[in-house]
């Protein structure tokens, strides 16, 4: 796919078919994502892939209760994508965001559908999330900036809304 075509094409998705996304596909998603720019070339996220159903329950609980309940914020999808960085690096925040924006376009360019989810800087915050953390070996000072619900669309894939005039300002 040409890149600015992906660019244009990609949008959120939040219906997701139940079978899990192809491995070669999101492995090849996951390489791509590695290249993403970070300040100084530190390459300080860490990105968590999780798949298995026990810890993609436990992940949806403990975001809905940052949100105050309701319905799933992962939307079902069978895997979800976490991203986590170092709070000591002052540019944590954009680093963790250009790998996941790279994960998306990857995604897309392998006909997997993705949507960004948030909450989980206070996910990661509690004493769940930090047990997570000691239990997957990341470091206590590493802060969940964000994640990637991720799987195969169902339905029709959402079309792009027209651009609002006056986005871009030349001066």
């Amino acid at each position: 796919m040409d890149t600015l075509q992906a660019l244009k094409t990609r949008r959120s998705v939040r219906r997701f078919q139940a079978g899990q996304v192809d491995a070669g596909a999101l492995d090849r998603a996951l390489e791509a994502a590695t290249y993403a720019p970070t300040g100084m070339g530190r390459q300080a996220p860490q990105l968590v892939v999780v798949q298995d159903a026990q810890t993609l329950d436990q992940l949806r609980k403990m975001n809905m209760e940052v949100l105050g309940g309701g319905k799933d914020p992962y939307y079902g999808a069978p895997t979800i994508v976490l991203a986590l960085a170092p709070e000591d690096v002052n540019t944590y925040v954009e680093d963790a965001s250009c790998v996941l924006t790279y994960l998306m376009l990857a995604l897309h360019e392998e006909g997997v559908a993705s949507v960004w989810v948030h909450r989980e800087r206070e996910m990661f915050a509690s004493a769940e999330g930090k047990a997570l953390l000691k239990k997957w070996g990341i470091p206590e000072k590493y802060q969940g900036v964000g994640s990637l619900a991720v799987g195969y669309a169902e339905g029709d894939y959402p079309q792009a809304a027209p651009r609002r005039e006056g986005y871009v300002l030349k001066v």
